[in-house]
């Protein structure tokens, strides 16, 4: 039962997240860590493909968070 809700509250934070990337670059940061969080959540259930599918956009997102760093000055 715990795992189900950590693994909802993973992935309903990623979605709130990516919806609101473009107000704030901090977005993109929590983006990467409910990433994260999904690709643990998925590890604990042992569903490997989204564990590792995870990983590779949490990646993705911290590449852009810090790309935009350069953009923010």
């Amino acid at each position: 039962m715990l795992i189900e809700l950590f693994g909802t509250a993973a992935v309903s934070v990623m979605a709130i997240a990516y919806g609101l990337e473009k107000r704030s670059r901090s977005f993109v940061l929590v983006f990467a860590a409910a990433c994260l969080a999904s690709s643990l959540y998925a590890v604990l259930i042992r569903a490997w493909p989204f564990a590792i599918v995870e990983v590779l956009w949490a990646g993705l997102a911290l590449r852009r968070w810090v790309a935009s760093a350069s953009h923010a000055v």
